[in-house]
């Protein structure tokens, strides 16, 4: 104990000296999974981690543990056969949206609902409008439909939705969140008509005849642009109390799911200042990372709209900027280079979607403004044809710029080509793929989007693995639920929702780089691999248990596994044995000018 500080305790009302260092909690009696640099998962682990005043203070033997670390304040936690993990780390979600996903009607499909036609979604939506919120919202809002899951095939349109109410505007939310239907009173309150011309970068989908495009009376299905200003209308209408919660109930499901990390990415600069207020009220539970509009933040005359750190501010940082460059490979939006296998009713031969923005020099100007400014630039890039663009403005932007660790992300990078991944990997862009998508539209891919030969490598995380890459995967929310088990199980298995197909194979990856996607890789995405991300002494005590080890279970059974519990710094945020409440805490509350924008 040479050279070590001893702790005063108290022994039968006197102070005595303690020659061993105290610590809080001491895990044992389960796997433990270190993800460190020189840990393989291959051989067993550390027998036991302790932890001291939210700092990871031991990774090695319990005997050791006992003899330096215990103390009569060291609370013992045997996992009982359980797996210890570092916390989880969400490479890209959506914080606010993922409150709105758990305040709005769910039309979600199994097996996260259980909306399966147009019929199911009308009640879904009925219902909600008699719940203490629908009933006080100005909108009656669902989210999650997928009309790839629905047995009509197809999205509802105003008539459908009409059938919800004629006299209360109705809004039924993608599963995208890139497109969406509402009623006849919607598209009043709009103010789409015939007359109205489709916004740039959106559209509004017309009846079908020969007039309808591209003018036409609007059938209710709005894309991108033309769907942005409902949902944003639509959410601006609930009532005060449910956008009040957004925030903390966001906060209890990410934490549910394991993540002590999550990330508010495109942001308005009013819904960031909105953040920020409402950790100066109560600071959050979980460390939150912002990314502001780059479209917003790049044309701001103030000297710093963003306020970028890598330090948190009771648990809140800005870290830069996300671009959005097109749009829904399951919705049809994304800008493809080839044509879409089957183009969405409406749209001329050799569809192959539209980019956000048409201007390369837009896309250039706004990346050259953030490595100026010293934002990191997350960029939304589905289809091959935005990454092309991206790919062009990143490589220019990065030769004026000079050299510099910027750790740029194309975030989803759903169909990148094997050629583009080469080209992250020579301009050190990060790759964050939704490889959810591999599981909930894999089928849709296969026989609409892209057919069998250009599906079978969406979300193509083998080849940054091959070419050892960082890469890192993530949830999306409110896009899919924040499920972090879902996220490994998908890049592991690539097993399809409804054909239990195994989506191009040669795409896998092992559970131990699934794990690391959303730990270390996603701690470094973010700057903080030198204190999150792995379990090794002097980190942060951010731990999640695991009822099973994701590295050593059949790849099939990952998906069966439950998170018992999240600690965040050594504190437990999420417990399966004692659930912890998601009503909004005294403070952590939306500032009332808090507006949803729309993601993902």
């Amino acid at each position: 104990m040479s050279g070590q500080p001893v702790v005063a305790t108290d022994v039968g009302g006197a102070r005595a000296v303690a020659p061993y260092d105290e610590a809080d909690v001491i895990f044992h009696g389960g796997e433990i999974v270190t993800v460190a640099a020189d840990a393989d998962g291959s051989g067993p682990g550390p027998e036991a981690v302790a932890v001291k005043d939210g700092v990871i203070v031991h990774v090695g033997t319990h005997q050791e543990a006992v003899d330096r670390w215990q103390g009569p304040r060291t609370q013992a936690r045997d996992l009982a056969g359980r797996t210890l993990l570092p916390g989880f780390i969400d490479a890209h979600g959506h914080l606010g949206g993922i409150g709105l996903q758990a305040t709005l009607a769910n039309l979600l499909a199994a097996p996260d609902g259980d909306v399966t036609d147009i019929g199911s979604l009308q009640e879904k939506l009925r219902a909600w409008a008699r719940t203490p919120v629908g009933a006080f919202s100005k909108w009656i809002i669902g989210f999650g439909y997928d009309d790839a899951m629905l047995a009509e095939g197809r999205h509802p349109t105003r008539e459908d939705l009409d059938k919800v109410s004629t006299t209360r505007p109705v809004l039924a939310i993608h599963q995208s969140f890139h497109l969406g239907a509402v009623n006849s009173r919607g598209l009043q309150e709009l103010g789409y008509t015939r007359a109205t011309a489709d916004p740039d970068g959106g559209v509004i989908r017309r009846r079908s005849g020969p007039l309808a495009r591209p003018y036409g009376e609007p059938n209710g299905v709005l894309e991108e642009t033309a769907f942005t200003p409902a949902s944003e209308m639509a959410t601006k209408g609930l009532p005060l109390t449910a956008l009040a919660a957004l925030f903390s109930k966001g906060v209890a499901s990410a934490a549910r799911f394991g993540f002590t990390t999550v990330q508010e990415g495109g942001a308005t600069l009013k819904n960031l200042k909105a953040l920020r207020d409402a950790a100066a009220l109560v600071p959050f539970k979980i460390d939150v990372v912002a990314y502001a509009r780059a479209d917003e933040a790049t044309a701001s005359l103030e000297e710093d709209p963003v306020g970028a750190s890598r330090e948190y501010h009771r648990g809140v940082r800005a870290a830069g900027v996300k671009m959005y460059l097109d749009g829904s490979p399951q919705g049809r939006t994304a800008w493809l280079t080839e044509p879409y296998h089957e183009r969405p009713e409406g749209t001329p031969e050799g569809y192959r979607g539209y980019p956000t923005i048409e201007d390369p020099k837009v896309v250039l100007e706004q990346v050259r403004t953030a490595y100026a400014r010293g934002w990191q630039v997350l960029a939304h890039v589905n289809g091959d044809a935005a990454i092309d663009q991206f790919v062009k403005a990143v490589g220019t932007a990065a030769r004026e710029a000079g050299p510099g660790d910027r750790r740029t992300v194309a975030i989803h990078a759903q169909t990148a080509r094997e050629d583009q991944v080469e080209a992250f990997d020579r301009l050190g862009v990060i790759p964050s793929f939704f490889s959810m998508h591999t599981y909930y539209w894999g089928d849709w891919y296969r026989k609409t989007v892209l057919g069998e030969k250009r599906a079978a490598t969406i979300s193509p995380a083998r080849w940054a693995v091959d070419r050892r890459m960082i890469y890192t995967s993530h949830h999306d929310a409110p896009v899919a639920l924040p499920d972090s088990i879902a996220i490994l199980s998908s890049q592991v298995t690539r097993r399809t929702r409804t054909d239990q197909v195994v989506l191009g194979p040669e795409q896998c990856v092992s559970a131990l780089d699934a794990v690391k996607s959303i730990t270390i890789n996603a701690a470094h995405q973010y700057f903080e691999q030198d204190h999150k991300g792995s379990i090794e002494v002097g980190k942060l005590a951010d731990l999640v248990i695991l009822s099973a080890n994701p590295l050593t279970i059949p790849p099939d059974e990952i998906k069966d596994i439950t998170v018992t519990e999240t600690i965040k710094q050594g504190t437990t945020i999420h417990s399966v044995a004692a659930p912890i409440s998601d009503d909004p805490e005294p403070g952590l509350e939306v500032p009332t000018d808090y507006q949803w924008h729309g993601c993902c």
